[in-house]
């Protein structure tokens, strides 16, 4: 292996502890060329959109200055122990130059009392911000020569939909070859992962967990032979093993299966994850930073040969069940394209959509935080139209969704899902399935999810007996 990219979440550098023992395990699996992406230290993100938030409403200005006493007390002490000792002055007036700029901001925001997404992008950047130069140090530490960089600095360039920005990918593949690629020959880049800019350099962010996005992009744009994402579980899993106690590690996935865990809430991995290194072929390895001797799950384009029909069943939580209904619906065109424009407008993300033969009804899912825009958008839209007569949600819902490759062409699954469901004494409020045939995804009580995934993990993966196969790859 020639070219790597690592990236480390926030738990894996959640203390000078772990950010040492992160610049270990760089130095003994590093590639010839290496790239680091770090998160921010476990749990400052967070704070960061609490006390933003905060600060929005209306609080004393006393507790932004105890904020950045916090923030400076935790980055400050991990420097002391990461750095090597004639570097900790420097580092020091670096995160307290960071500090200052972030007191600045949140102090504004106060002032003028609204908190906007380009704001928010920019007090959230501080996280990764702080959390770069003390791995980089860490790294120089254990003598490997190494240099911090924005998203933005190395090459990243978004467009400007802060809070979930997109990369411009020619400019960006022309910027990071440019600023990256000529000094991986002697030196280990540092960038922070989750944020970029846009073209006149504002800062933006690509959404939660966007880590593992950046680290997608810059591997390739630099044709890595491998990402690593490097967390605090052995890899992706059948299922949550808070639900199913039976829950084991998967080691082999496609990319298509993958992307539809991560969409349909499995955490390890951000969901625009798999894209770019799909694009260019490249595998993406999860990794354990606490249990490195795991080689934890290997995704690529294709698994062959496999017996494995369902590879894993995931939960999504926090989502929302909307039905629109009306029989002014039956018949007239156009009414799915005005539910949807309106729900784009307010900038709503739809899960799953269902219709029925009759069209007197739409059901949709959205994300729970996103239900009260998306009802009033709908009643708005529809109000006094004699279309649509009711627009009901239920916020008490899950969504379980049976992945596997092994279901293309394989007759009967459905059957099996809905027959160990239902013998769960579970009852189906939504149906989606898409093309691809990889995925089947429903709606179900919410009180009910632990029993659906049990149940579904016995049926498909129990029963199978041990780890799922891994024969030919390509």
């Amino acid at each position: 292996m020639k070219r790597l990219v690592m990236k480390f979440g926030g738990t894996s550098v959640g203390s000078a502890e772990r950010i040492a023992r992160v610049a270990k395990l760089v130095k003994e699996f590093a590639a010839p060329e290496t790239i680091v992406v770090t998160s921010a230290m476990s749990g400052v993100t967070d704070r960061l959109v609490e006390i933003a938030e905060r600060v929005a409403q209306g609080i004393e200005e006393e507790h932004i200055h105890e904020f950045v006493a916090y923030m400076r007390e935790k980055h400050i002490s991990t420097a002391q122990e990461v750095a090597r000792e004639e570097e900790i002055p420097e580092l020091k007036a670096e995160i307290e130059r960071l500090l200052s700029e972030l007191e600045k901001i949140l102090v504004g925001i106060s002032y003028v009392g609204e908190l906007t997404p380009r704001s928010l992008d920019y007090v959230l950047s501080f996280g990764e911000r702080l959390a770069a130069p003390l791995v980089s140090a860490a790294l120089r530490k254990e003598g490997i020569n190494s240099r911090w960089y924005t998203g933005y600095e190395a090459g990243i360039v978004t467009d400007s939909n802060f809070g979930r920005a997109s990369p411009i990918m020619d400019i960006t593949e022309e910027r990071v070859r440019e600023v990256i690629e000529p000094r991986l020959k002697d030196t280990i880049p540092v960038v922070t992962g989750f944020i970029a800019g846009n073209e006149k350099g504002r800062i933006t962010t690509l959404g939660r967990g966007g880590s593992d996005y950046t680290a997608a992009i810059l591997g390739a744009v630099l044709d890595a032979d491998e990402i690593w994402i490097w967390t605090d579980v052995d890899g992706i899993l059948t299922t949550d093993p808070r639900l199913v106690k039976e829950a084991r590690v998967i080691e082999v996935l496609s990319y298509i299966e993958a992307m539809e865990l991560a969409y349909f809430g499995a955490k390890v991995l951000h969901p625009k994850t798999i894209e770019p290194a799909m694009e260019k072929g490249i595998p993406v390895r999860v990794r354990n930073t606490f249990n490195p001797g795991c080689e934890g799950t290997l995704i690529v384009s294709e698994q062959e040969k496999t017996s494995d029909i369902v590879k894993a069943i995931s939960v999504m939580k926090n989502v929302a069940l909307l039905n629109i209904s009306g029989v002014g619906m039956i018949g007239l065109p156009g009414v799915a394209s005005r539910v949807f424009t309106a729900l784009a407008q307010q900038k709503v993300n739809i899960l799953m959509i269902s219709q029925g033969s009759s069209e007197a009804n739409i059901s949709i899912v959205v994300e729970k935080g996103d239900v009260e825009r998306a009802v009033d958008a709908l009643r708005e839209e529809f109000l006094g139209a004699n279309i649509v007569k009711h627009v009901q949600y239920n916020e008490d819902v899950a969504i379980i969704a049976v992945v596997g490759a092994g279901m293309r062409g394989t007759r009967g699954v459905a059957a099996r899902v809905f027959t160990a469901v239902a013998n769960a004494g579970v009852n189906v409020l939504m149906i989606a399935q898409g093309s691809s045939e990889v995925n089947i995804s429903f709606v179900i009580a919410g009180e009910d999810a632990a029993k659906a995934a049990r149940a579904l993990h016995e049926e498909f993966i129990t029963k199978r007996g041990s780890s799922p196969s891994r024969e030919a790859i390509e």
